[in-house]
């Protein structure tokens, strides 16, 4: 007997002795321990790609439930079912399982779901939010592990091979987790601790001995948390996500939050939501980046989050916790401090670029949530010495299409370029030009909510030529207009002031109503700016509350800034250059990348081979049955046996005689010689005789050939066995 088939012979004796059994059964049920842990630690893994919170059930459930299964199929006969059974079984139970666990029995969606985990998970901020059609992935795959582990160990005499899917499931986890928050040290060091055990209970030896094994195995993991963080890892890891098309702008609501500005300022007393947070902040509403001369939208690109959004750029920031609670604010637009870094209490979508949030349906009164925002701190010096940014976005941002039926000679964009230039003359610096534009408009018009509303090029040239009223609205979109025409990228905010209120928490209504321009600066990103008169945004109330501590200090850098004079005097142009060349932005693959197909083929493909070897040996056995004439059943019963013979030694050559082989077999297998040497007969006959063979004989030719296979088997070990079934050869159909 091999060292390899000691664990499954031992179970399959009718008669074991009471020691050696009984150590054999406490380490076949410590090793099945170890590898629930392996598949649940590596499931762990994906700690970076989902909240625990969200993730431990779903790993616990899938960790146990195949190791449990198998086990059980193989506990009362003493002996593992075929292979095949416990595949089937398995996936039949994945499927009740994952359908009454993740989708509370809606067992309609699972195939979907299971097809479309990957991308979803590759498009989601993280960490991704925690529903079941994105932890769909990382319940088969810990499920995928534990079951593998758990028929390697039952099957075979390998020490550490049961913890390679565990590995490999780790190893997913570490690809689609780049990025995401958390270290994966603790789970490696883990996993390195229980591989280190399981190879130590594999090993063999007395059940008391294996205690002696633990310390070994938890100072193994010890040691490699211990020299994990000193390994030379150069350069950034590969992120998946950057391959991935992102989706496209979509629009979030059917109306603007620019176009409902004006009308909630003639009902300036609706209460709108209120807010408890540490300190009284602008509460950002929308980001709207994208002008075509009549119409400011949105070019944000929504995807699903979890409870973090990503940051932007690395500056001081200030940590502001706020708690809303929604009244009347129409839209799905959801308010919060710039920039919001955690929520809780309400499903988002974010746009990964300005950090706005959205959610799945228009808000209702009553609802809460809570957002964590890391709101920016700016150095006068920096600001000061700021220039514009030119990176593709940025270049985007500088763009002013003419509107619909402009001719040269009624073209609108150079007068707004001619006014900025004269306005932004005497300024040195990128940032003072765009101080000047703020502080011009705040002292060239009015505030005034009886202003006719709208921001089209007719509208704003009205408005800074001749009536030279208007709200927020005119005053931020013809801010952002001018801007751009001098090569400043602009874009417009919609957002609320602070509202009414003190002691951490704040009444915002419909008259606290606020849009405001932001440039973006090379190093810094994007600055807001305060074109708007002080009065705007209170409502017919005067108790509004001022922007917090950092606001008033930028709009005092701001107003230094608008102050001060070109060097060397007045005059001369001081318009910013002409914007270079967009920068060419590397290819993106259109539809799914390549590397996705893969990703999805790879372990396909294990499965797909385990279907072969399963399913075409019994195609093989039925084509060889089904002969044509009684002399091919004969045939085919007889490749049969010698395919049999096989797994005992025979040679594959077709130089020995029937009787040859039938000796060969008799000398290695026990009771095969009543039915080997019979159809060693039959098959001269069928061979050399004058006349064919009957049906008869063809049927008495297989009946051997059964019983010759059955015994076959028995004679042969478990894992002999496996490795020839799984061998190339026995996907021939001949």
């Amino acid at each position: 007997m091999t060292a390899t088939a000691a664990p499954v012979e031992a179970r399959t004796d009718a008669t074991p002795a009471p020691g050696p059994a009984s150590g054999l059964r406490v380490r076949l049920i410590t090793a099945l321990v170890i590898v629930v842990a392996l598949a649940g630690t590596g499931g762990l893994a994906f700690h970076r790609v989902f909240a625990l919170g969200d993730l431990v059930p779903v790993i616990t459930v899938a960790a146990v439930s195949p190791v449990l299964l198998a086990a059980l199929l193989s506990w009362p006969r003493r002996r593992a079912w075929p292979l095949w059974i416990s595949i089937l079984a398995t996936a039949a139970a994945w499927t009740l399982v994952a359908g009454l666990t993740l989708f509370h029995g809606d067992f309609t969606v699972i195939g979907g779901a299971l097809r479309d985990s990957w991308k979803g998970t590759l498009t989601s901020l993280l960490p991704a939010p925690g529903r079941p059609e994105l932890l769909v992935l990382p319940h088969v795959l810990v499920w995928l592990a534990g079951v593998a582990g758990a028929e390697l160990t039952l099957r075979s005499g390998t020490k550490a091979a049961p913890a390679m899917p565990a590995v490999a499931v780790f190893c997913v986890a570490l690809l689609l987790g780049v990025g995401g928050p958390g270290s994966n040290l603790p789970v490696t060091a883990a996993l390195v601790g229980l591989v280190g055990a399981l190879t130590i209970v594999r090993s063999g030896g007395r059940p008391l001995w294996l205690l002696a094994g633990v310390p070994a195995a938890a100072a193994l993991g010890l040691l490699a948390a211990a020299v994990g963080p000193y390994l030379p890892m150069k350069g950034e890891a590969y992120d998946p996500r950057a391959t991935v098309k992102a989706p496209p702008p979509q629009q979030r609501d059917s109306i603007s939050p620019l176009d409902r500005v004006s009308a909630w300022l003639q009902t300036p007393d609706q209460q709108m939501f209120t807010v408890h947070a540490d300190a009284p902040e602008d509460w950002r509403l929308a980001v709207l980046d994208r002008f075509d001369g009549v119409t400011w939208t949105s070019g944000a690109r929504f995807v699903p989050a979890g409870n973090r959004i990503p940051d932007d750029v690395h500056v001081r920031r200030t940590r502001v916790v706020q708690r809303f609670s929604i009244q009347d604010l129409p839209g799905v637009w959801v308010p919060a401090a710039d920039r919001p870094r955690t929520i809780e209490g309400l499903a988002v979508t974010a746009d990964p670029a300005s950090g706005v949030l959205t959610a799945a349906q228009a808000l209702r009164s009553g609802q809460a949530y809570t957002v964590t925002s890391m709101v920016r701190d700016y150095d006068a010096d920096q600001l000061a010495a700021a220039e514009p940014a030119r990176d593709a976005d940025a270049q985007a941002a500088t763009t002013l299409p003419e509107s619909p039926g402009t001719t040269a000679k009624t073209a609108q964009v150079p007068a707004f370029r001619t006014l900025a230039e004269q306005i932004t003359k005497d300024q040195d610096t990128a940032f003072d030009r765009a101080a000047k534009l703020a502080d011009y408009l705040r002292t060239a018009a009015k505030y005034d909510v009886t202003g006719l509303p709208g921001h089209t090029y007719a509208q704003l040239r009205y408005f800074l030529a001749r009536s030279k009223r208007g709200t927020s609205e005119q005053f931020a979109t013809a801010y952002a207009v001018l801007a751009r025409s001098i090569g400043l990228p602009a874009r417009v905010v919609v957002g609320f002031r602070p509202g009414v209120g003190g002691n951490g928490s704040w009444q915002v209504r419909s008259g606290d109503v606020l849009v405001w321009p932001e440039v973006d600066f090379a190093g810094l990103g994007w600055v807001p700016f305060f074109p708007t008169p002080e009065q705007a945004g209170a409502s017919n109330k005067s108790d509004s509350v001022p922007a917090g501590e950092t606001q008033q200090k930028l709009e005092a850098a701001q107003k230094n800034a608008a102050a001060r004079k070109k060097a060397g005097g007045s005059g001369g142009q001081g318009a910013t250059p002409p914007p270079k060349a967009p920068a060419r932005r590397a290819p993106v693959a259109d539809g799914t990348p390549l590397w996705a197909y893969g990703l999805l083929t790879a372990p396909a493909l294990p499965v797909l081979y385990l279907l072969g070897v399963l399913i075409v040996p019994g195609l093989r056995r039925r084509h060889r049955r089904g002969g044509a004439t009684p002399a091919e059943q004969v045939a085919g019963a007889w490749k049969q046996t010698r395919e049999a013979l096989g797994a005992v030694g025979l040679p594959a050559t077709a130089a020995l005689t029937a009787h040859e082989v039938a000796d060969f077999g008799v000398e290695r297998v026990a009771g095969v010689e009543p039915h080997l040497r019979p159809l060693a007969d039959l098959v001269n006959r069928c061979r050399y005789a004058a006349t064919p063979p009957t049906p008869g004989a063809a049927e008495t030719a297989w009946r051997h050939t059964d019983e010759i296979g059955r015994l076959t088997r028995r004679t042969v070990g478990p894992m002999r066995r496996l490795v020839r079934r799984l061998h190339p050869r026995s996907l021939s159909l001949r």
